[in-house]
């Protein structure tokens, strides 16, 4: 009988003593064990396998029930190594902010409270060793009191527990970036960062108790904000060769496990929809998306599926001309050159530059080489990425994807009254309403612009474009001079009853500066020129053959 497959099971114990499939990774344990560092983060794509990582590592060290954990790893490679004399030596500090996603910082405060209040509950043991004075800081954590130091409470369990055990302590925070994300989306950033600021100080600088502090999260937050002052604090991201093959399957580890479960023969389908992402000079496949193709045996978008990505569509939402231009050539297969910051700063979201490295950071995109010391190739990993973008960029910005298509359709058809149509229909059921003149034109410039997104290699897409005597708004032209050319003009209308007026004056002004001649030295002779008004919801479209 196969072996079961751990899709959604992060606790390594679960694992092992289930039986489940489980992929050796135990020789990032020795590595950890290697590393002089004192404090370690680990930024990789969610659903990478951080927290079985990191469970692995709490099972590992935990000088609680040794000698039972020690029969979870006589199979594997750490068994093996001089490495598992490491084996239950330390007392082990394990916290997990995956779930503290709340809308106020009241919430987000209350959830941390609980978490730091269980893990004393869990070492409660310790009071009996204490002295009044400890015991009196202990009860407050452990009753969830008001009045406890929560900041400073795991640098005083470490106290606490090196006391105990006279050992140093391992502390592991897994997913710490969870919250601050929160913190930003709900506005209450400034009372987060300042929280954790003082709570990763305090455990992680200059803790005396300390033996290793392993942190994973998916962004690398800068420095001046949640690790002010931490000098100690060694990062390794997904731009790193060590650790690199350590988060995600290999290549060698994909098919094994196709192989025991009888679909090596797939490789190819899997390759194109789950591999392509390179971490350091390691090839990379999506480990949640490989495991749940297993299940299932077939090709669908599974990874993509498992977060509402926020930040990616409020990047989307929000971002510039240039963005969707060169998202259109990674579209098409390109490469985009991008100097990367390599921290993440959620304040300055605003910044064109934020949205590449947090694309990279979160799985979005991935590196295809090294340029220079921060600059970077980038290109989508694999056809779930392209799907991905395709689809939801399409769902949330322009309507469901068969309506989109329909529209799409109707305009390479030169069928503009029913193009009019399909596009009022998604500016009704979409859109919303911006307040200022210099908002709606960004936004339905980019509402034409992400069609291109949808086009495929039969025609190439430009914005802003020099042609005759100005720029065109967006020109669709077709690889074929045998096709059709499109020129657009928008325009905004203050007023619904300025609408036909306004369209009448982009066309207008696509005929009066001669837009046509590019596309007519090509040798394409049919060109049809749109000229669009918006009016909040509404669309009005005007056209003619030139």
């Amino acid at each position: 009988m196969l072996k079961g497959l751990p899709i959604g099971i992060s606790d390594f114990k679960t694992v092992i003593e289930n039986n489940y499939y489980y992929i050796d990774k135990t020789l990032f344990i020795e590595e950890i064990c290697k590393n002089t560092g004192k404090t370690l983060l680990f930024t990789r794509p969610r659903r990478f396998g951080k927290t079985l990582n990191m469970s692995t590592l709490k099972y590992f060290f935990d000088i609680e029930n040794a000698v039972k954990n020690k029969k979870l790893f006589n199979n594997l490679y750490i068994g093996t190594s001089d490495y598992v004399k490491e084996q239950g030596k330390y007392p082990v500090i394990f916290i997990s902010f995956k779930d503290i996603k709340k809308q106020s910082w009241s919430d987000c405060y209350k959830g941390i409270r609980n978490l730091i209040s269980d893990l004393f509950d869990e070492h409660k043991y310790l009071r009996e060793k204490l002295d009044e004075r400890n015991r009196n800081k202990f009860d407050k954590i452990w009753f969830n009191n008001d009045d406890g130091d929560y900041e400073g409470a795991l640098r005083n369990l470490c106290k606490y527990l090196f006391e105990y055990y006279n050992q140093k302590v391992v502390i592991l925070f897994d997913e710490y970036d969870t919250p601050i994300v929160s913190a930003y989306e709900h506005n209450y950033y400034d009372n987060g960062i300042n929280f954790f600021k003082n709570l990763y100080s305090a455990v992680m600088k200059d803790n005396e108790y300390l033996q290793i502090g392993v942190m994973t999260g998916i962004l690398r937050i800068a420095k001046e904000g949640i690790f002010s002052g931490l000098n100690n604090l060694t990062v390794y991201t997904i731009l790193d060769e060590k650790y690199s093959e350590y988060f995600g399957l290999t290549e060698k580890e994909v098919t094994e496990v196709l192989d025991y479960y009888g679909l090596k023969y797939k490789i190819s389908d899997i390759k194109l929809w789950y591999d392509g992402y390179k971490f350091g000079n390691s090839d990379i496949y999506n480990p949640w998306s490989i495991l749940s193709y297993i299940e299932k045996k077939e090709i669908d978008t599974y990874w993509v599926g498992t977060s509402d990505n926020y930040l990616i569509n409020e990047l989307l939402e929000n971002s510039s001309i240039n963005l969707f231009d060169e998202m259109k050539e990674i579209f098409k297969g390109k490469l985009i050159e991008k100097t990367l910051d390599l921290n993440s700063n959620l304040k300055n979201l605003g910044n064109p530059q934020e949205i590449w490295q947090l694309m990279l950071y979160s799985g979005y995109l991935t590196v295809d080489e090294k340029i220079s010391a921060r600059t970077y190739n980038l290109k989508l990993p694999n056809q779930e990425i392209k799907s991905f973008f395709y689809e939801t960029f399409i769902d949330k910005f322009l309507g469901n994807v068969s309506s989109f298509k329909k529209m799409i359709s109707n305009l390479l058809k030169c069928n503009v009254e029913e193009f009019e149509k399909g596009l009022q229909e998604i500016l009704l059921m979409y859109m919303s309403f911006y307040d200022t003149d210099r908002a709606e034109e960004k936004f339905y410039h980019n509402l034409m612009l992400g069609m291109a997104i949808s086009l495929d290699e039969n025609f190439n897409v430009s914005s802003n474009k020099e042609s005759g005597y100005g720029r065109p708004d967006m020109v669709i032209e077709p690889v074929s001079k045998h096709n059709t050319g499109y020129i657009f003009e928008f325009k905004v209308a203050k007023a619904e009853k300025e609408m036909y007026l306004k369209a009448q004056e982009g066309l207008q002004q696509i005929e009066n500066k001669k837009y046509d001649v590019d596309l007519k030295r090509k040798g394409i002779s049919k060109v049809l020129i749109l000229g669009i008004a918006f009016c909040g919801k509404k669309v009005k479209v005007e056209y003619k053959f030139i």
